[in-house]
């Protein structure tokens, strides 16, 4: 069949959303003169202006989100207006089958296998039963039913794009406020959306210092604005180190995309802002709490981009099964942080 509009349903928030991106670039090199629309909560959406491998981000507000007539409704339209030829829903939750259920005559109504999606999905992909692969290739795993139709061009890589114009202006605005480019800038994401996420506070100094007084780094502080208090009080903390900087603010994805792409290094918590680093193409060491399985969220693994969990301190699993939570996040030691993160500085901070 030609294959002329296709629609990718994420939602969710700003890592899961990168972690997806493969799946429109792979359908672009696959089907170059196909629609490709991508659906996305509205506040993330400007990650993707001028994604060349997506033609429209389709948003739905909070509003509509927490009201579900209005949500129904907002669905109704989109399908309406559109005649499908590939539904690709990464989610399969309740609400999301109601782009399939507005659309049963689409030939390619494609979700993750659920007990509930038989009637709405024709294709149903166990893709999350394995955890020794990454997420990237969970999510690419859903375009195994188009290979009748095409051969599939499969591209694990995921980018976002930032214009030359929105990261001169980020850079001349990060000058202003002190950063010297004549010497290294690290992005360090101290905190993280949800707080059992965040690595021991004195750990994170005792890196940072050591970051600081080996490679001379310039580090800015990456934080939302929920988290701005805690990010200022890990600061002061430090004796408001001239070589950390607070004062340097991305009020918005694309803001951060700027910074990000201006920064040789990232290093921190796990979490989007991690994700956003590797799709800018800088080298990144994170951080993963307990929980988190690096194996899945630690896409395309080298030198360039590579993290510590718990598992890497302690492969016993009777062992950790043993431990509470914190314990388990304890293994994690300065180290043993330390250890790698020190190659990849030595190599990517020159």
């Amino acid at each position: 069949m030609n294959i002329k509009k296709i629609i990718v349903i994420r939602f969710r928030r700003v890592g899961d959303s990168v972690l997806s991106i493969p799946i429109c670039s792979s359908l672009r090199k696959t089907f170059p003169n196909a629609q490709i629309d991508y659906v996305l909560n509205a506040n993330i959406a400007s990650l993707y202006d001028g994604h060349p491998d997506i033609d429209h981000v389709i948003t739905f507000e909070d509003e509509v989100n927490k009201h579900f007539f209005k949500y129904i409704y907002r669905v109704w339209k989109v399908m309406r207006a559109n005649k499908y030829d590939v539904i690709i829903d990464t989610r399969s939750t309740v609400r999301t089958l109601l782009f399939s259920l507005f659309s049963l005559l689409t030939p390619y109504r494609i979700g993750t296998k659920k007990s509930y999606n038989l009637f709405f999905h024709n294709y149903r992909i166990d893709n999350h039963s394995d955890n020794s692969i990454d997420m990237v290739q969970h999510n690419l795993m859903l375009l195994k039913p188009l290979e009748k139709e095409a051969d599939v061009h499969y591209c694990a890589d995921f980018k976002l794009y930032t214009s030359e114009k929105e990261k001169q202006d980020f850079r001349s605005y990060m000058e202003v406020q002190g950063i010297d480019f004549s010497r290294p800038v690290v992005l360090a994401m101290v905190t993280a959306r949800l707080a059992h996420k965040v690595w021991n506070k004195e750990k994170m100094k005792e890196v940072l210092c050591k970051m600081i007084y080996k490679y001379h780094t310039q580090v800015i502080f990456n934080y939302v604005s929920n988290e701005e208090e805690f990010a200022v009080a890990f600061h002061r903390d430090m004796n408001y180190d001239k070589n950390i900087f607070t004062n340097i603010k991305a009020n918005s994805l694309r803001d951060l995309c700027a910074l990000t792409a201006n920064c040789d290094f990232f290093f921190g918590n796990e979490g989007g802002p991690r994700h956003i680093a590797q799709a800018l193409n800088v080298p990144s060491y994170a951080i993963y709490p307990p929980g988190i399985l690096k194996s899945v969220w630690l896409p395309i693994v080298g030198d360039r981009y590579l993290g510590i969990s718990p598992d890497d301190c302690c492969s016993d699993e009777q062992q950790q099964a043993g431990m509470d939570y914190h314990q388990r996040f304890n293994l994690i030691t300065v180290d043993k942080v330390w250890n790698r993160l020190d190659l990849m500085l030595a190599k990517y901070l020159r």
